[in-house]
């Protein structure tokens, strides 16, 4: 007698393998590619600037919780069950701070690769503000202890990164915030940035968008 599943009624079938789950567009990728163009829109190839409604919808979320800015659900990707989970808090604040980011700027601030602590670098070499002054306003970001606290401090450098039109990478940034609230996590967190932040590359510190806009 056959064991062949496929001709034994008998036997038990074998489950297909699931494929896997599409990754996540977050509603900065959906307007910009991971080199920090503007996606164009298929139909009449114009390119998917993020409109001003867009952005001004995203910063009105700074300095509120996760799920109470009407203004703010259709930008939301994170699946929830109806309970506001570490992913949805973080995608909250980094749409948020995306907002405040991308305001009267031609061209993507979300960038694949460029971490927090990159983008913080280049600020720090830009001559634009005093270095002293960068380096206490990056100590009191990454010590906070909790996400509404470092997205409060946040807003200020990225309010700085904007005026350099210097990106960084939104996934990224969501990334780290949803690890912050564990200890743990957040030290790791802390310590890449701070590698990236106090690193020097003449290369790359030339190569900054910073130094060729």
């Amino acid at each position: 007698m056959s064991t062949d599943p496929q001709l034994d009624p008998a036997a038990p079938a074998i489950a297909p393998r699931p494929r896997p789950a599409a990754p996540v567009r977050r509603y900065w990728s959906q307007r910009a590619d991971s080199h920090g163009r503007w996606r164009t829109d298929r139909a009449g190839g114009a390119e998917m600037r993020a409109p001003g409604e867009d952005l001004a919808a995203l910063r009105s979320g700074l300095g509120r919780p996760a799920g109470t800015v009407p203004a703010l659900w259709r930008f939301y990707t994170s699946r929830t069950d109806g309970q506001v989970t570490p992913e949805l808090e973080a995608e909250h604040a980094a749409l948020s701070l995306y907002g405040l980011h991308q305001q009267s700027q031609s061209r993507p601030m979300h960038m694949g690769g460029i971490t927090m602590g990159k983008a913080l670098r280049s600020l720090h070499r830009s001559g634009r503000f005093g270095e002293e002054a960068v380096d206490r306003r990056v100590a009191a970001a990454v010590q906070a202890t909790s996400v509404p606290a470092l997205v409060y401090r946040l807003r200020g450098l990225v309010t700085q990164l904007r005026s350099v039109e210097q990106p960084l990478d939104y996934d990224l940034l969501l990334r780290d915030i949803a690890r912050w609230d564990h200890p743990e996590s957040r030290q790791r967190v802390r310590r890449d940035w701070g590698l990236a932040y106090h690193s020097w590359d003449a290369r790359a510190d030339r190569a900054s968008p910073s130094k060729t806009s």
